[in-house]
C-alpha cells in the first residue's frame, strides 16, 4: 500500500517526468477542440491512481504495489513532442517506440526509483508490456486506457469516452493465467470497448487533427534532414514549446513554413478522404511509414504539378478485429467475453467503416491534388461528390 511518503517522493521526482508537464496529451487536437489542452503529466498521475486501485484490488504483495505504480507514474515519459504526432519520427531515427523506456530512463530518475525500491530494468519491462503485471498498464482492460479515455472525453467535451473504471476494476479478478473478469461488470467493459470505438472518429481521427499532425510530422521531417544521430535525439526530446520553437526558426524553409501555418491555424485541407470501399485494403492493411508517406506524396505532387510538400499522404492502418483475452466468471463456468457480449461484432464492424485514406494539400490545388490522388493510388471516385471533398 502506497503511504504519503511514497507520494511525495514522486511528487518531487526529477525532470524527466515533470518535462511531461508541457507534452499535451492529445497532440494538435486543440486545433479542433480549444480546451484540449490537457497534458502527459495529469494523464500519468491519473494512470497512477487507477493502478494504485488495481492493486489494492488484486491485492499485491507491497513490493509489486510500488512497482505497478510507479511503472503507471512513468509509462509515458518515452513520448516525444506532441505525443503520438513524433511517433513516426522515433521509429525512424531513434529505432524505437514510446513504450521502450530504457534508452530515456536517467540518471536522477534511477536515484528516485531506488529510494522507492523498485528496479529500473523490471519497471521497464513493465511498460514494455514483457512482465507478469504489464496488463494492469496495458492490457484488454487496462488503467491506461480507462484514464485517458475519461479525461479525453472530458477536456474535449466529447460525450462518448463515459467509462465507469471503479466499477470495471473492482469486478476484475486476478489469477496466475491471467486476469477474468466477474460477470457483473460486463456492462462496465463493453461501454470501455464503445467509448474506444465512439472517440476514434470524433477525437482520435478527426480529420482536423490527423491533418495538424500530418503537417507536423513533414515539418519536424524536413527539420531533421540535415541532422546528425545526437541532434534528432536532443530534438526529440523537446517538449511542444520547444519543438515548436526549434521548428519555428528551422534553417529549413519547408519546416519554417509549415510550422508558422500550424501556429497560425492555416491549415492544409481534405482533397481526398477515401473509405476502405474505395480502396484495395489489403494494400493499405498496415498502413505505410512516414518515408513511404512522402515517396507517394511526391509521386501525387509531380502528378498534379506542384511542390511535394504542398502534398500529405495519411494512411493509418486498418483497424485489427478486438478479439478480448479476457475470460468471463460467471456463476456455472468461465466463458469467453465475446459470447456474453455480442456487441464485440458489431464494434468491429464500425471500425472498419471508420476508417479513412487522407490526402491533404493547400485550399488552392484541392482539385489538381484530389484527381492525381485518385490516379497514383487507385482510388476509386464516389458517385457523390461531397463523400470525397
Amino acid at each position: 500500500m502506497l503511504c504519503k511518503e511514497d507520494l511525495t517522493l514522486w511528487l518531487h521526482d526529477p525532470p524527466l517526468r515533470q518535462r511531461l508537464r508541457s507534452v499535451r496529451q492529445l497532440c494538435v487536437s486543440c486545433l479542433v477542440y480549444t480546451v484540449a489542452n490537457h497534458t502527459r503529466f495529469q494523464h500519468s498521475l491519473g494512470t497512477m491512481f487507477l493502478a494504485d486501485v488495481a492493486c489494492r484490488r488484486f491485492q499485491l504483495a507491497e513490493d509489486e504495489h510500488r512497482l505497478v505504480v510507479s511503472a503507471a507514474l512513468l509509462h509515458d515519459i518515452g513520448h516525444g513532442p506532441y505525443s503520438h504526432a513524433s511517433e513516426p519520427l522515433m521509429e525512424q531515427y531513434l529505432y524505437r517506440t514510446h513504450d521502450e523506456i530504457r534508452p530515456v530512463i536517467d540518471a536522477p530518475t534511477t536515484s528516485v526509483l531506488a529510494e522507492a525500491g523498485v528496479d529500473p530494468e523490471e519497471l521497464s519491462q513493465v511498460v514494455e508490456g514483457k512482465h507478469p503485471l504489464s496488463s494492469i498498464i496495458h492490457g484488454d482492460f487496462d488503467v491506461d486506457r480507462m484514464d485517458y479515455l475519461l479525461r479525453d472525453a472530458y477536456y474535449t467535451g466529447a460525450p462518448y469516452g463515459t467509462v465507469d473504471a471503479q466499477r470495471l476494476i473492482r469486478h476484475l479478478i486476478r489469477y496466475p493465467d491471467g486476469t477474468v473478469l466477474d460477470e457483473n461488470g460486463v456492462n462496465a467493459a463493453e461501454s470501455l470497448l464503445i467509448a474506444r470505438t465512439l472517440m476514434r472518429p470524433t477525437v482520435y481521427y478527426h480529420h482536423v487533427s490527423r491533418i495538424g499532425e500530418s503537417m507536423f510530422q513533414l515539418a519536424a521531417l524536413e527539420h531533421c534532414a540535415g541532422m546528425g544521430e545526437e541532434e534528432r535525439w536532443q530534438f526529440l526530446r523537446l517538449d511542444d514549446a520547444g519543438c515548436m520553437h526549434s521548428l519555428r526558426t528551422s534553417e529549413n524553409p519547408v519546416s519554417r513554413g509549415i510550422a508558422l501555418r500550424l501556429y497560425e491555424r492555416r491549415l492544409y485541407k481534405r482533397a481526398v478522404y477515401a473509405g476502405s470501399d474505395q480502396i484495395n485494403p489489403a494494400t493499405w492493411q498496415e498502413g505505410i511509414t512516414l518515408e513511404k508517406s512522402r515517396d507517394l506524396a511526391a509521386q501525387i505532387a509531380v502528378t498534379a504539378g506542384i511542390r511535394a510538400e504542398e502534398v500529405l499522404v495519411d494512411i493509418p492502418p486498418i483497424p485489427r478485429e478486438m478479439s478480448l483475452g479476457v475470460r468471463v466468471q460467471s456463476r456455472n463456468a468461465v466463458t469467453s467475453f465475446e459470447e456474453l457480449s455480442p456487441r464485440i461484432r458489431t464494434l468491429n464492424m464500425t471500425r472498419r467503416e471508420q476508417w479513412r485514406l487522407g490526402i491533404y494539400t493547400v485550399p488552392e490545388h484541392r482539385d489538381a491534388v484530389g484527381d492525381a490522388a485518385c490516379e497514383v493510388l487507385h482510388i476509386k471516385k464516389p458517385t457523390r461528390q461531397d463523400t470525397l471533398f
